[in-house]
């Protein structure tokens, strides 16, 4: 019996229905229960699963069956429905992502929100929210991953329908001792013999793949079939070495500012190769693109300037609305600058003993964090951590001053003179 390897529709939300109560297992005889007035009827049931199934918001289906939101949401769950919206998300929908989406598994709270996998990761995205740890599997997850490994649907692909990672989607087949149907176990002497024959060629192991199953051999995929030829005996290193042609195409490319792109589809290569040899042949910086392979627009020398000069001084955020460019790429570029953020050095022991003074002569956060050049709320946790909290009620209080409007602005050296004799005299800003 052979499988054949397909692609999920994107709207695709799960590879077979899972109920939750398939799971319980009765032990004792059925009791006779007394009929409870907010029991579910077939006609709501009925109901409910069509109203789900036209893309009804909650609060709708709940106004139209005459029941809460609760009780319209733990029966789709009992129900085990699941969509993939097309409607807007409301204030209720994000504030139920807020509260658990770094809790409980994204499939579970895909499901009580009526939603796509997909479509929480890039809500969350949008909310900025964490991503969420390691919970245990579900069974309507363990369900669409045997069914996911019988029908030969890519690994990739089931990892993000039920949203998790791809390694994570090996470990837990390999847990529930779950083999891909692009990976049957019998080999014929025959199949291995032609695919050894292939091999011998040169041919990718993708397209060796495909031109067995072309011939009658069991569908199978590239990494099962590099397993196997490995198991004979047949091994290509970290790929098959180059050649001068290669090479000279390769140099042809930085020099002349070419798309690697079409590159990897002509040699064939993976973007980890090419990397690879771009360094052997000490291609880096030759290439027009001075970035070279890496993704993205270049950075121009405006840009860097800009962030050089503003690096550390206001927030990281607001630098990148500025360029143009998310925040992680203006974290790196400002690494490979060799850039250091203010707000992240370590605190000396004059700083520490001018938060103290502060503390303890009325002088205000936001004045502190001018005169050392950091964010206020990083000098409110290093405050509380050498127990000097500014919203303590016990914090000293100086009392009433007439303030100068040409005050001398506070520094650092004015802060450590605070604790000093003529404390009383200095002019400073005192707390709200």
């Amino acid at each position: 019996m052979t499988h054949q390897s397909f692609d999920l529709d994107a709207d695709i939300v799960e590879l077979t229905p899972f109920v939750p109560e398939a799971e319980a297992v009765a032990t004792v005889p059925l009791a006779e229960l007394a009929f409870r007035a907010d029991a579910w009827l077939p006609d709501e049931t009925k109901r409910l699963r069509a109203a789900f199934a036209g893309d009804h918001t909650i609060d709708e289906i709940a106004a139209m069956l005459g029941r809460p939101r609760a009780g319209v949401v733990t029966r789709i769950h009992d129900l085990g429905l699941r969509r993939n919206s097309r409607r807007s998300w409301t204030e209720w929908d994000d504030e139920e992502m807020a509260r658990c989406y770094a809790h409980e598994p994204t499939a579970t709270l895909a499901a009580r929100l009526g939603r796509g996998v997909s479509a929480l990761y890039a809500r969350a995205r949008l909310l900025d929210l964490s991503e969420p740890g390691s919970p245990p599997y579900s069974g309507w997850e363990d369900a669409q991953l045997r069914a996911g490994y019988d029908k030969g649907v890519p690994v990739a692909q089931i990892a993000s329908l039920i949203g998790r990672p791809f390694t994570g989607i090996i470990s837990r087949a390999s847990t529930l001792g779950l083999r891909h149907a692009c990976q049957p176990d019998d080999w014929s002497d025959a199949e291995m013999n032609r695919a050894l024959e292939l091999a011998s060629t040169g041919t990718r192991y993708v397209a060796i793949a495909q031109v067995l199953t072309a011939e009658g051999f069991p569908t199978r995929n590239g990494r099962s079939l590099g397993q196997r030829l490995r198991k004979l005996g047949y091994g290509r290193g970290w790929g098959r070495p180059w050649i001068a042609e290669e090479d000279d195409l390769l140099r042809h490319a930085y020099a002349t500012g070419a798309s690697l792109t079409p590159l990897r589809e002509r040699l064939g290569r993976t973007p980890h190769s090419i990397r690879w040899r771009v360094e052997a042949l000490g291609l880096r910086g030759t290439h027009v693109h001075r970035d070279g392979f890496r993704q993205g627009p270049v950075w121009t020398a405006e840009e860097e300037a800009r962030l050089r000069a503003d690096y550390g001084k206001i927030p990281t955020r607001q630098i990148a609305d500025q360029i143009g460019r998310g925040v992680r790429a203006v974290l790196y570029h400002a690494n490979r600058m060799g850039l250091t953020h203010g707000f992240m050095r370590a605190f000396s022991a004059n700083e520490d003993r001018a938060i103290r003074n502060a503390w303890t002569y009325g002088v205000s956060m936001v004045d502190v964090a001018q005169a050392l050049g950091r964010d206020p709320a990083v000098i409110g946790k290093h405050a509380a951590h050498i127990g000097c909290r500014f919203n303590d009620p016990a914090r000293p209080v100086r009392g009433p001053k007439t303030r100068r409007a040409n005050r001398i602005p506070v520094t650092l050296q004015s802060l450590l003179a605070l604790d000093s004799a003529n404390a009383v005299d200095v002019d400073l800003p005192l707390a709200a």
